[in-house]
């Protein structure tokens, strides 16, 4: 077996250890190893991955570091309590839902880009105002970070709190704005991987599942008030739809 040709990796440029961990991440966010529950030895997991044993320990390392494992001299690698604490990000389907999941929440966010620039806006979504103001962030909760936006605001919403748009999430501050009204919506999801960029900036490995959500929201008048391009980890998403009959 050759480092190019794997019967479970592939060929790929991304470290095997980093695959590996991804691999059993998955497992753990599954629940296919809960909390408590103790991991095959690190034989088993060679034997079952087709790896040596300097990759599961530099991936349980790297699973350790995170907190979801532990590894215990004399008695094997535990989940942690920590694996069950995650908590996802519904994709809700109405703009009430959507503000209440985010009112109250207070994730850490870094800033990386504040421009007055003009977003790319189809036709089919609405008209764009005179001027938007940009930011371009990640967040993070419990210190990991799920996701990078690149958001626009009618630049004549943004100056009427822009302390509150900076420091805050910005849907629950532009719908407590008053004389603000959002009269449509729409939001689309897509399913990609990581470019170099977006793992860097999440710390995920390159190609790792990420969504892709779209938000536009518009004014009575057909305006486009905000825009919103958003990528998740694909981890932290959950998607629930009803069936209708």
């Amino acid at each position: 077996m050759t480092e190019t040709s794997h019967r479970i990796f592939g060929s790929t440029a991304i470290p095997r250890y980093v695959q590996l961990a991804d691999l059993l991440r998955q497992r753990v966010d599954k629940g296919v190893w809960l909390p408590g529950a103790i991991l095959p030895s690190i034989d088993v997991l060679m034997q079952q991955f087709d790896v040596a044993r300097v990759t599961v320990r530099q991936a349980i390392g790297v699973l350790a570091d995170e907190g979801l494992l532990s590894p215990q001299r004399g008695r094997g690698t535990f989940v942690t309590d920590k694996a069950g604490q995650r908590r996802q990000l519904r994709v809700e389907t109405t703009l009430g839902d959507l503000v209440e999941m985010y009112r109250g929440d207070r994730p850490d966010h870094s800033t990386l880009e504040e421009a007055v620039a003009q977003p790319v806006i189809k036709a089919s979504e609405g008209v764009a105002a005179p001027k938007y103001f940009h930011m371009r962030r990640v967040h993070a909760r419990d210190g990991e970070r799920y996701c990078v936006i690149s958001l626009y605001i009618d630049y004549r919403v943004f100056r009427r709190a822009p302390a509150r748009f900076r420091r805050e999430l910005v849907l629950p501050v532009l719908t407590s704005l008053s004389g603000v009204k959002i009269a449509s919506g729409r939001q689309t999801l897509t399913i990609s991987k990581a470019d170099v960029e977006i793992s860097r900036l999440l710390g995920i490995a390159v190609n790792s599942p990420l969504a892709e959500v779209r938000r536009v929201l518009c004014g009575a008048d057909g305006t486009v008030i905000y825009l919103a391009d958003v990528s998740y980890r694909g981890d932290y998403i959950h998607l629930e739809m009803d069936l209708k009959p």
